[in-house]
């Protein structure tokens, strides 16, 4: 897959790698990688090669936020703004039917924090920091991004949002932010073995729970014409007559239902 600029994109077996890639910038994130971004993520999540997204910085740092200096700036008329671009990645990010992994080192702040909230599950290194900043600039949280925090976060958020202060990674494990800390030489090894787990495992089951979770907590049920909807998914594909089988004659299912 072809990597558009400030963006990474490669495909090692069922596992799609989106690294932001520039380090000397402490992977701030520019206009053009938003978009870059977001399209990288609507082409993972039609590829039927692809059964996990994971998302990673380059260098020390994960992503020290949106390219502030940019944040103004004038643009063509009828251009999107930076924050529709920046928006757009996020939803095509947080919303990718397939299990994202953020794997985070160094920094993880502002917009950077943000895109590891989109993630399904955050892994993160010891002595990493975290932080939600927009009280430093003077903006409101988009509201998108507001809602992904509290979700995730629940009250915990308030102290981030109104402080923009920084926590280490014990404290961003201990209010959920990040699901398991790793020190730096083991976290490859656990974001493989994780990987490998969640490759093995029935995309359609992932697909349709995500979709379901994604629904509770916007509207707090499953509405019926969404669990219809993957009641019919279910029983038009392969993949549960698959894992009885593979669970009557104890052995790994082989399953093959993906995105479409």
């Amino acid at each position: 897959m072809t990597s558009p600029p400030g963006i990474r994109v490669s495909i090692d077996a069922a596992v799609g790698t989106v690294t932001l890639d520039r380090a000397a910038k402490r992977n701030a994130v520019t206009y053009e990688m938003w978009v870059a971004l977001g399209e990288a993520c609507h082409r993972l999540a039609v590829d039927p090669a692809v059964r996990v997204v994971v998302v990673r910085g380059e260098g020390a740092q994960f992503c020290a936020g949106a390219d502030i200096t940019e944040l103004l700036a004038e643009r063509p008329h009828g251009t999107p703004s930076f924050m529709d671009v920046n928006m757009a990645a996020e939803h095509a990010l947080a919303t990718l039917p397939k299990p994202t992994v953020a794997v985070v080192q160094g920094d993880c702040i502002g917009g950077g924090c943000a895109l590891a909230i989109d993630c399904d599950i955050r892994l993160a290194v010891d002595g990493a920091r975290f932080g939600i900043t927009p009280a430093k600039l003077g903006i409101v949280y988009p509201a998108a991004s507001l809602e992904r925090a509290v979700h995730l976060l629940g009250p915990a958020a308030k102290r981030l949002l109104y402080t923009g202060d920084l926590i280490d990674a014990t404290e961003a494990h201990r209010i959920g932010l990040v699901d398991e800390l790793w020190s730096a030489d083991a976290i490859d090894e656990r974001l493989a073995a994780l990987c490998d787990t969640l490759c093995q495992r029935s995309l359609l089951t992932q697909a349709g729970t995500k979709a379901m979770v994604a629904s509770v907590l916007a509207h707090g049920s499953v509405p019926a014409d969404l669990a219809d909807q993957w009641a019919r998914e279910v029983a038009a594909a392969p993949d549960q007559a698959e894992g009885v089988a593979a669970f009557v004659e104890k052995r790994a299912p082989r399953f093959t239902w993906t995105t479409h």
